[in-house]
């Protein structure tokens, strides 16, 4: 192996195969040096906050490079749809590469970032130099890595649960899904082992957990009653969280609404309910003992990026471990909290020093935009003197058979409603937020292919 050292960049290669070539060309792209009045800007992520930035920043003056372990962006709002079929996973994801053709890409993790060299080093996610390190110089660096999912260190949830966060996710619980029906409907299964093995339980009851609980519902009732009637008897669904209420962050009789409308159903919600551990069929709980499962989703909030937790020198939040930034989104130095002026953080895995907003796509999508507009104004030199201000839009989730809760009070008191029409502004909402034209056909697509002939029952 041969260490190339050009200029910022090193890069381990071997000198004779392909590799050596593409990598030794990144090792030659110095910063300052690439032909763009203002440098190379270099994007930590490709989810809400670093998709809408690489859209709307100025790629005329900006050398704009996303670093990325997964080469697209998804559409998170819609995922629980993708997980049963009522959408499909092609619906909700954008290419990074797709959007424009003045970006560079690399499928990399981030291992680390050297803010005095300006340096980040990364790790190849690809599958055939899996592994390989490289290194890349940076003018400004935007890191918007987002974050894991929070397991409060409860025992075997890694090991046993399933997450909601990526098409992956989405795929692996379509995947469990049937297995458990399938598995139900073979000779000599015992009624306790059919009951055992269709209980779905839904671990957090925000937006998401109601939402998925939500989706599950319907691709049950509406599908597999008619392919497994015989089983339907056994199947029994469970929604857990630690609070007194499911959609704590809506408005109170949005969250009754939610309830009384589960409750009718026969979903189960079960509140001030602690997980002890997770095992492969059962989740120990402290109220109730050992509780049997064929599924159990994982969705209770989220916990710190590893990268996140791996930079030094930087200032972050003592209760959520998140990246602190001012109201520039500058991220600040850990002893003075003094801003560093070409490091920016925003997404889930930053937060404002003396602003506790929440982690959510509706306040990445904000920033992202609020610092296109500062660097873009900064190619003109127009400095941006005002600092970030979250405008609160509401929140909406869907809640099964057609029916949504829509909470806009915080934009116009008593903005609430729940029901069929919420249900219409819900659908129209995100469609009208799908990034390219392509999805924007393809949605209502498949959502009528889903309505006329049902969802895919296939298993993949």
């Amino acid at each position: 192996m041969l260490k190339a050292l050009t200029g910022s960049s090193l890069v381990k290669t071997s000198t004779s195969s392909p590799l050596t070539r593409y990598f030794g060309h990144l090792s030659k792209s110095k910063t300052k040096t690439l032909g763009k009045s203002h440098g190379r800007v270099i994007i930590l992520g490709s989810g809400w906050a670093g998709y809408q930035l690489l859209r709307k920043l100025n790629k005329k003056d900006y050398e704009v490079t996303v670093v990325s372990p997964r080469n697209h962006f998804v559409f998170t709002p819609l995922l629980a749809s993708t997980a049963v079929g009522t959408l499909e996973f092609r619906g909700i994801v954008e290419p990074v590469r797709g959007y424009s053709k003045d970006i560079d890409y690399h499928q990399a993790w981030v291992d680390g970032v050297d803010l005095k060299r300006q340096v980040i080093r990364c790790t190849s996610n690809l599958e055939d130099n899996k592994g390989q390190e490289f290194e890349l110089d940076y003018d400004k660096l935007v890191i918007s890595v987002g974050a894991y999912a929070n397991t409060f260190n409860t025992p075997g949830v890694k090991e046993h649960g399933i997450f909601l966060k990526d098409i992956s996710d989405a795929k692996k619980i379509r995947n469990r899904v049937l297995e458990c029906f399938e598995y139900a409907a073979q000779p000599g299964v015992s009624d306790q082992e059919k009951a055992a093995k269709l209980h779905f339980a839904i671990i957090g009851g925000g937006a998401t957990g109601v939402e998925f609980s939500s989706e599950l519902y319907d691709f049950i009732s509406e599908d597999l009653s008619r392919l497994y009637p015989q089983l339907m008897d056994h199947t029994r669904m469970t929604v857990y969280d630690v609070a007194p209420s499911i959609l704590n962050t809506f408005d109170s009789k949005l969250a009754d609404y939610a309830t009384k409308k589960f409750t009718r159903r026969g979903i189960q919600i079960k509140t001030g309910t602690h997980v002890v551990r997770v095992e492969k069929d059962y989740v120990e709980l402290k109220e109730e003992g050992k509780v049997p499962y064929g599924m159990l989703i994982w969705s209770t909030g989220l916990s710190a990026n590893p990268l996140v937790e791996s930079l030094k020198d930087i200032a972050k939040d003592e209760r959520s471990h998140r990246i602190l930034t001012n109201e520039h989104l500058q991220v600040l130095d850990d002893e003075k909290k003094e801003p560093y002026s070409n490091v920016y953080a925003l997404g889930d895995c930053a937060t404002i020093l003396n602003q506790d907003l929440p982690a959510t796509a509706q306040v990445a999508n904000q920033k992202a935009i609020y610092l296109s507009k500062t660097l873009n104004n900064e190619v003109k030199g127009k400095p941006t003197d005002q600092g970030f201000s979250f405008k609160n839009m509401g929140s909406m989730a869907y809640i099964g058979s057609w029916k949504a809760v829509v909470d806009m009070s915080a934009v116009h008191e008593g903005a609430t409603e729940g029901g069929f029409l919420a249900w219409l502004f819900w659908r129209s909402a995100y469609l009208s937020m799908t990034v390219s034209a392509r999805n924007k056909m393809l949605i209502p697509m498949y959502w009528f292919s889903a309505f006329l002939f049902g969802r895919d029952v296939s298993k993949l």
